[in-house]
């Protein structure tokens, strides 16, 4: 990791923060970028390394496999990039946990519509950035110093 100072579980807090702020991805098979697509990733605390969508069968995601996913969190105080498995959840207790009227809104039979696909996400490796730069580097930019050295310090590979 090359988040300095021991901080990279700190950055991947952060993550998981900027996750629950704004749970929006952009979410593709990997290998097939004309799959990008934003998700709404549904999280739950208690389960580290594991997210959760809700879709329809015919969607690209129904091919299921390694997928690529990426977060710009809310202020642009973070970024990443993130790697996974779907695999169908057929937890009916999962099922049940997530569902809201802002899933039902895409489901014209509602949760029993025959449509809906249910997606699970094992999370594997991912690269986060802090963006949160810090005025002394805002002033350095201003100036045309150079900050790659200081960005640099603020990036992390870790596993989710």
């Amino acid at each position: 990791m090359k988040y300095q100072d021991g901080k990279a579980d700190e950055l991947k807090n952060k993550f998981w923060h900027a996750m629950a702020d704004s749970p929006f991805i952009m979410l593709q098979l990997d290998g097939d970028s004309k799959t990008a697509v934003p998700m709404t990733a549904q999280l739950d605390k208690d389960a580290n390394s594991t997210i959760w969508f809700f879709t329809q069968k015919n969607s690209s995601f129904a091919k299921l496999g390694p997928v690529t996913a990426t977060l710009e969190g809310k202020g642009h105080d973070l970024f990443a990039r993130f790697h996974g498995n779907l695999s169908v959840e057929t937890s009916q207790e999962r099922f049940d946990q997530f569902w809201n009227n802002f899933v039902e809104a895409w489901y014209d039979g509602g949760k029993q519509d025959p449509d809906i696909l249910f997606l699970r996400m094992d999370l594997g490796n991912a690269e986060i950035w802090d963006g949160d730069i810090g005025l002394l580097n805002v002033a350095k930019m201003a100036l045309g110093m150079n900050v790659h050295d200081d960005a640099e310090k603020r990036h992390a590979e870790a596993t989710l």
